[in-house]
């Protein structure tokens, strides 16, 4: 079991037709058929949206996401339409809302690798493969990988673990040439990230996208980008193979849960609220990751 542990109600905007209450995001459509896509301070972790709130997050996530596509617009279009209000909404969705592009989304969570850790680790220590891709021997948690590897996963439902797929079983899902398209895309928006991550002291470990086709049949970026709820970022001067890496996602939540709070992952016993420090110490890791790859100030 798991899920929302409190499911929020969905703030209706006249106009606007609620569509989705996600982990995060909440999804509407408005008058021309658009989607408006807004981004809560909720935060998710193990299958499970927690009962706290991390306040400033949502933006974080939105403005991070637009700084992104700014980067990557010369190699792939994305689905961003307008940061603007819509009409009636409330004050609290500035800065944490998008009108976007309505896509036939593929159902392939596009993920890139540079590093061995996650889910990836698990598979490697088992059979020195991620998705079935033959790794070298020696490697361990937090090695660089000799190249970024395409490991994609299927999408779940909130509540549901995503799985890891092969590349092999995405062709067959999704077709031999959205295959294609779903691992040049994401390998090359990764290569561009983790580069850029670099040189502002960075280390872009890992990454999920989500794509989708326009109506001309158009691969587009869709959904956030290379943000700390999708990525894990590392501190460079502090990477240091063999161990848990220092990281400035969600991974903080994450030790908090399965450490010091007494929670049982496996149980079915929803997990606790977050103490006042969790959440302060988390906002903060959030801005941080913001302020390091934007080089900006955080405009609280």
């Amino acid at each position: 079991m798991s899920g929302f542990v409190e499911k929020p109600e969905p703030v209706q905007v006249p106009g606007l037709v609620h569509l989705h209450t996600g982990k995060v995001r909440d999804l509407y459509r408005d008058e021309a058929g658009d989607l408006v896509m807004v981004a809560t301070d909720r935060m998710s972790a193990y299958d499970w949206v927690l009962p706290s709130l991390i306040p400033d997050k949502g933006r974080v996530l939105t403005q991070l996401s637009l700084w992104w596509f700014e980067q990557l617009q010369d190699l792939i279009p994305n689905h961003v339409i307008s940061e603007d209000l819509p009409a009636g909404a409330p004050a609290d969705w500035a800065g944490r809302t998008l009108i976007c592009k309505s896509l036939d989304m593929v159902p392939v969570e596009a993920v890139a690798r540079g590093y061995l850790t996650g889910s990836g680790l698990l598979e490697y220590n088992a059979s020195r493969t991620v998705c079935g891709l033959a790794l070298p021997e020696g490697l361990e948690d937090g090695s660089e990988l000799p190249a970024p590897i395409f490991t994609p996963a299927t999408k779940a439902e909130v509540g549901e673990h995503d799985e890891n797929v092969s590349y092999e079983e995405v062709a067959r899902q999704v077709g031999a040439d959205t295959a294609a398209q779903l691992r040049q895309a994401t390998l090359a928006v990764y290569s561009r990230a983790r580069d850029i991550a670099r040189e502002r002291g960075i280390i872009l470990a890992d990454t999920k996208f989500e794509f989708g086709f326009d109506k001309d049949g158009t691969l587009i970026l869709a959904d956030e980008v290379l943000t700390p709820d999708s990525s894990r970022f590392w501190p460079a001067d502090q990477w240091q193979p063999g161990r848990a890496q220092p990281s400035y996602d969600k991974q903080f939540v994450r030790d908090w849960l399965t450490g010091s709070s007494g929670w049982d992952r496996t149980s079915e016993q929803p997990p606790p609220a977050l103490p006042d420090e969790v959440v302060a110490a988390t906002r903060a890791k959030y801005i941080e990751a913001y302020e390091l790859l934007t080089g900006t100030g955080w405009d609280a």
